[in-house]
């Protein structure tokens, strides 16, 4: 008996969205949130058997590693490789009254059904949300710097630009134009005189 016979049967209407994206990648996920609270008085720590408990953590750790982040397959062959037992183990394990799989429910990930578990979408949403909120800081960040460095080389190495260097419309300009011409570059002084000529050229 699979371990996708312990998983209650859904019409294909009733197979929810994982809410995260396959190609949603979190390289830097080295750590997981854990409330250890919220653990310790789950019914599955306080019903399952101490074999059970142990791979259900295993679970929600390896589904860090999935695409999406925060999935398992389906496949209970790929389930007890991915715990490290035996196809037979893994059975048993879900055979029992409270199993490795409680409270994982399947999901469709574009169009492929996956197992998703609410507490580990809860926690792999977080980090989606803060890797984009540090992406967001970090460009915010970049730019800062960028136009700092664009007005500082305006006022003291340009002639006459100390005026261009007051007006935030041009200062951002000549941003766009070495973004454009140089993506991902530094704005030295030179790029800053480049861009200024042709901007300055442009009718």
């Amino acid at each position: 008996m699979g371990a996708a016979h312990h998983l209650k049967p859904v019409s294909a209407g009733e197979v929810p969205v994982y809410p995260i994206e396959a190609g949603e990648r979190l390289e830097s996920h080295y750590f997981v949130e854990f409330h250890y609270q919220r653990w310790l008085t789950s019914d599955t720590r306080l019903l399952a058997d101490l074999e059970v408990r142990a791979v259900f953590l295993d679970l929600i750790y390896l589904a860090q590693t999935q695409s999406p982040v925060g999935t398992l397959p389906t496949n209970p062959k790929l389930l007890a490789k991915l715990v490290g037992v035996s196809q037979e183990v893994f059975d048993s394990l879900c055979q029992r009254e409270i199993g490795p799989l409680h409270n994982w429910s399947l999901c469709l990930c574009d169009g492929v059904q996956r197992l998703h578990h609410p507490v580990v979408t809860e926690i792999a949403l977080k980090a989606v949300g803060s890797k984009k909120r540090n992406a967001a800081k970090n460009a915010d960040d970049r730019m800062r710097k960028r136009l700092g460095t664009i007005r500082e080389n305006l006022v003291s190495r340009i002639a006459g630009g100390r005026q261009v260097a007051a007006n935030d419309e041009w200062v951002n300009r000549l941003s766009d134009w070495i973004e454009d011409a140089y993506p991902g570059g530094s704005a030295t002084e030179k790029r800053i005189k480049e861009a200024w000529e042709a901007l300055s050229a442009q009718p």
